[in-house]
């Protein structure tokens, strides 16, 4: 019989029937007096991933309310957390097949889940990882967020002890957990609400959003630890997936939008195309893609265009991507030909930003479900991943080697700005560069600009609990802002940077961000690009064809396969994924002084 060595587990965990069973014959088989049984590999695991996330947990709230600051990535209580996780784990499986994965792949995931879930739970309170939040509250406001941190872990831990103990019973009544798990979710959400009434100001969610996200994390961590989670019908991970792609076919997967929350701007459900890597190709290297089609605003712009153009409000007839070029082109010469390309349609005029709320204009109610949409269809192709390398490998789906370029073509470029951080924060891809093509958010400093959206549309749109903590006040719908806030909290490992793409001269984007001529919006990205080119993960990379304008560029192979200053993009892109520390700015003066009089010369040194 298996054993394990009982000084490294915490008092409580020795008080679980789901792990350990007391024997009471006198054999000398392991289970006479004074022998203690261990539960299954299975049951072990799950146990150590719950007994982890609460280490991980209080360790970080630790280093809050002890060091005033975020835990050093070599904390000894973390540090420590992980190994006994690990010590359990071997202890238990050593020969055993849990999962279809390996003992190393099966210790990986299980570090990976503890540290990943405690992560996103604590960024998601403090301000990020860097705790900016924390940093900048008084002292009623940081014993708010401590008291919501200690809400949200307790609940982590005594749900996934019920999932563990039902999971593991020969009786398990899924419709009493997920009952139980609502009502102490509630009780959470008074909890926090009692003690911390100004949440929501301080870091965007209310009380009740901060737990629904606490829920969905529950979820991945049952699926992260249990082969039958499919019992309890978690909304994350393998037994979530209804349809699985064909590899190398395109596939269209229509959202149920009761499941997820979704629909499209014609109160249609939404859908995403996805297509896995060819065979011999893995499937987690990933381009997300994000549909380019503009905004409309008010009634003025919104009701003809539904009227004129309603295949901008549907995702249902969006076959696969109909451009074929540049980095989604099949060319020989193409790195990314082969792997995993998901497109994700873009049918609310929201710039991905909407959080599901109904906007009245006129006769017109528009749904604004963009973020909504965006980040379930991430999801949805999380599962898809997760299900098909558990099946098909040893080493299983694990989110921290999964690498990925998240990008968007004009209001796609947009919705990348404002939704990367939840890549990052929420979702825990930490591998993830960004690509904004076409979607700068500049700035034309009038009256009238894209500063002006923000009080307006982020009530109208349901957009505040979509929005990182350390953008409370809406600053990061700026593009340059954007790169401002989210420029330290960038380069945790090399791949995280955002990849900003345009040609100088481009008067779609002026257009969309109220430039009323070609000159003050080529002087204006310029500015940009020397204000921000030096901030920490921040590239550039602009085009420089003058004697016409062009809106969006990494999608046409003349731009893909040209070069700025001799560095050619899909060269630029590729070093990206491949030795991202390597990844420099890119722009030229080219000609556009004379064709495009009123250009100024860039303020900076150009490579």
């Amino acid at each position: 019989m298996l054993k394990v060595n009982l000084m490294h587990w915490p008092a409580t965990a020795l008080l679980a029937p789901v792990l350990i069973l007391a024997a009471c014959s006198d054999s000398n088989d392991g289970s006479g007096p004074g022998t203690v049984a261990v539960a299954s590999c299975g049951e072990v695991t799950a146990r150590s991933l719950q007994v982890c996330l609460g280490e991980v947990n209080a360790a970080q709230r630790g280093c809050y309310i002890d060091g005033d600051a975020p835990c050093e990535n070599d904390d000894g209580g973390i540090l420590a957390a992980k190994d006994r996780l690990e010590e359990s784990v071997r202890a238990a499986c050593t020969g055993a097949e849990f999962l279809n994965l390996s003992e190393d792949a099966l210790v990986g995931r299980m570090q990976n889940a503890c540290r990943a879930q405690s992560d996103a739970l604590t960024w998601r309170t403090f301000g990020g990882p860097l705790g900016v939040v924390w940093a900048s509250a008084d002292n009623g406001g940081r014993t708010c967020l401590e008291k919501a941190h200690e809400t949200g872990s307790t609940f982590l831990d005594e749900a996934l002890q019920s999932v563990n103990s039902c999971l593991s019973g020969e009786v398990c009544e899924p419709t009493v957990v997920r009952a139980a798990q609502e009502e102490a979710a509630a009780a959470a959400v008074g909890s926090i609400a009692a003690a911390c009434p100004d949440l929501e100001p301080m870091i965007s969610v209310s009380p009740k959003v901060y737990m629904q996200r606490a829920q969905e994390q529950l979820d991945c961590l049952m699926s992260s630890a249990h082969e039958d989670a499919s019992r309890l019908e978690p909304q994350c991970g393998p037994s979530n997936v209804d349809i699985m792609p064909q590899r190398g076919e395109w596939t269209q997967i229509v959202l149920d939008g009761e499941q997820w929350g979704t629909m499209c701007g014609d109160g249609g459900p939404y859908a995403i195309q996805i297509r896995l890597a060819p065979e011999g190709s893995p499937v987690d290297r990933i381009i997300l893609a994000l549909e380019g089609g503009g905004v409309c605003l008010f009634e003025s712009d919104c009701t003809p265009r539904f009227e004129s153009s309603p295949q901008l409000f549907s995702a249902l007839d969006n076959g696969a991507p109909s451009f074929a070029g540049g980095i989604a082109g099949d060319s020989a010469d193409n790195p990314f030909r082969d792997w995993t390309f998901v497109y994700l349609p873009y049918c609310n005029q929201d710039v991905f930003i909407g959080g599901g709320a109904v906007e009245t204009l006129g006769n017109l109610d528009l749904p604004r479900y963009g973020a909504i949409n965006l980040r379930a269809g991430v999801r949805v192709t999380r599962d898809i991943l997760w299900k098909y390398m558990d099946e098909n490998s040893e080493a299983g789906f694990r989110p921290d080697q999964l690498i990925a370029l998240f990008g968007g073509f004009s209001a796609g470029g947009y919705g990348t700005l404002f939704n990367y951080h939840w890549m990052l924060d929420d979702l825990q891809w930490p591998r993830t560069a960004a690509f904004p093509d076409a979607g700068g958010a500049l700035d034309n400093g009038t009256v009238t600009s894209i500063s002006s959206l923000p009080p307006l549309k982020i009530p109208a749109w349901g957009t505040q609990p979509y929005l990182p903590p350390y953008c409370v006040n809406g600053e990061c719908i700026i593009g340059p802002e954007n790169y401002r806030i989210m420029s330290p909290r960038l380069k945790a490992v090399p791949e995280q940077q955002y990849l900003i793409l345009s040609n100088q001269l481009d008067d779609t984007q002026g257009q969309d961000s109220f430039f009323t001529d070609s000159p003050t919006f080529v002087n204006a990205i310029r500015s940009a690009y020397c204000e921000t080119k030096d901030l920490r993960g921040i590239q550039w990379y602009l085009t420089s064809q003058s004697d016409a304008s062009q809106h969006v560029v990494s999608i046409f192979d003349e731009f893909y396969y040209g070069d700025v200053a001799g560095e050619r993009m899909v060269d630029w892109f590729w070093r990206a994924v491949t030795d991202p520390d390597s990844v420099t700015d890119w722009a030229e003066e080219g000609n556009f002084i004379t064709d495009v009089p009123g250009v100024e010369p860039f303020s900076c040194g150009l490579p």
